[in-house]
């Protein structure tokens, strides 16, 4: 071979090798900013399967939330989580109930078609039904900016769960100060107390409204919080009702398949 056809071929193999590199690097990038989607739902049970006593109020599936109409992709009043959460959960159950309460849960898994109706609902500015039950201090216009608002949830992941406590001798939800899905600083586990230390210090700085909650609605939510932690869940920094599992099953995949009863 001469020295001329060597160097074509030299030049040949580079480029192909750095078309190759190039590729990659936009096909992983491209799998970053676009996680799987995947509607098999094989490796879900429905959350009352493996805790039987929990309680459902599953908020999304009703009109009491903060769009103010059902949530597309509740079919049914039902909770479904990954089999290692829903395991996970049912040791928190246990650990509560010999405390009194019993697991009152209002979401689990949410498919990505719920997300891309909220993200539609927050794109409306002017739709402003329920402000004044779950954001009176906050414009909406800001929901996306300060984060309330995502174009993508931990819970179509699987793993999530958003839940409180309910007092078997009063037969009531426990005091926790706020109510679930509220937008505001009310919500962050840190308002008016430190949750690492659990003590509470009446640090209601952060709120627009000066509103405020007490030592036993502070202590109420980490007692949740504690039982969480203890079998493997994590919090979240800005809303008291909300985990995930540390180890979840599927951290790079997003879940489409409707929230329904399973048929296994």
């Amino acid at each position: 071979m001469n020295r001329s056809k060597l160097g074509m071929l030299i030049a040949l193999t580079l480029l192909t090798v750095g078309i190759v590199v190039v590729t990659i690097g936009i096909d992983s990038k491209r799998k970053k900013n676009n996680p799987e989607l995947s509607e098999d739902a094989s490796q879900f049970v429905t959350l009352t399967d493996a805790v039987p006593d929990a309680i459902l109020e599953i908020r999304y599936f009703g009109t009491y939330n903060f769009v103010g109409t059902r949530i597309d992709g509740y079919l049914e009043p039902t909770a479904l989580l990954t089999k290692e959460a829903a395991d996970s959960l049912k040791a928190v159950s246990d650990d509560v109930k010999s405390l009194g309460y019993r697991l009152k849960i209002y979401d689990a898994y949410r498919p990505q078609q719920a997300v891309d109706h909220f993200v539609r609902w927050a794109a409306n500015v002017p739709d402003t039904l329920m402000k004044r039950y779950f954001y009176p201090d906050l414009d909406k216009s800001v929901l996306f900016e300060q984060e309330y608002i995502y174009e993508k949830s931990g819970h179509s992941r699987g793993s999530t769960v958003d839940l409180t406590l309910f007092d078997m001798k009063t037969e009531k939800e426990l005091d926790m100060g706020g109510t679930f899905d509220w937008f505001g600083p009310e919500s962050h586990p840190d308002f008016c107390g430190d949750p690492e230390t659990e003590q509470f210090t009446n640090d209601n700085s952060k709120s627009p409204a000066g509103r405020s909650i007490t030592p036993e609605q502070f202590c109420n939510r980490m007692i949740l919080r504690d039982a969480m932690l203890r079998h493997g869940f994590k919090p979240l920094d800005s809303e008291w009702w909300h985990f995930t599992l540390k180890d979840e099953p599927f951290p790079e995949t997003y879940f489409n398949f409707p929230v329904k009863q399973l048929n296994k």
